[in-house]
């Protein structure tokens, strides 16, 4: 096994064990997932220990498999530092965000690997936007036009509240991913600038929508 595989079920790994952990362990779930007024109380270890939990099995495998199919990309195409360095700062961008918009929501939980895989998929996405991928494992688009529309409903999602998934880490994370591989290849600027263009788009909307007091 390679190092970059290595890394990818390194990650994979100690992830599950901790899921599985949280899942018989209620105690364990509640002392690690990110919980607002935890961390506001001083608690910040949980912006990272969140990440490692997730709700079922199933939430588990989606994360995982998307982890799977998106990071060999970035291996591939900057390292194996620099996938470990984007799924962490990922992960961390994603909480953060999430810490900004819920800040006064101190019942405010979540748990899930969500915002950093978002990071490794749009690195993925913003160098290697053809690539071809199933929407719901039927439909053949670009990668950039699920990155993009992906984008525009985790804003719709963000607004509208209507469900408990983490919008707000998605797209924090997807944010970190895309910003940390931009400055460590900036010519993609000028290789796949419309991508480029394309997939801000969704960050300016949503940073006009928050100083506007929309969202």
């Amino acid at each position: 096994m390679d190092i970059g595989n290595l890394a990818i079920w390194v990650v994979i790994g100690i992830t599950a064990l901790v899921s599985f952990k949280g899942f018989d362990n209620v105690y364990f779930f509640r002392k690690y997932d990110f919980h607002i007024g935890s961390i506001r109380a001083g608690e910040q270890y949980r912006m990272f220990t969140s990440a490692f939990l997730h709700a079922d099995p199933m939430h588990l495998i989606f994360n995982m498999y998307a982890l799977y199919l998106f990071g060999f990309d970035v291996i591939w195409g900057m390292g194996v530092l620099e996938f470990v360095i984007i799924y962490f700062a990922s992960l961390i961008c994603g909480n953060l965000l999430t810490l900004y918009f819920h800040k006064n929501d101190l019942f405010y939980r979540a748990i899930g690997a969500s915002g950093a895989v978002m990071g490794v998929m749009y690195s993925s996405i913003v160098m290697f936007p053809d690539k071809q991928l199933l929407l719901f494992f039927v439909i053949p688009m670009p990668s950039y036009v699920l990155g993009i529309g992906y984008l525009l409903y985790s804003i719709y999602g963000m607004k509208a509240k209507a469900d408990n998934i983490g919008h707000t880490a998605h797209f924090g994370g997807a944010i970190g991913g895309l910003v940390f591989t931009l400055c460590k290849m900036p010519q993609l600027f000028q290789t796949n600038t419309l991508v480029v263009v394309l997939l801000i788009v969704p960050i300016i909307i949503l940073f006009f929508m928050a100083r506007s007091g929309k969202i």
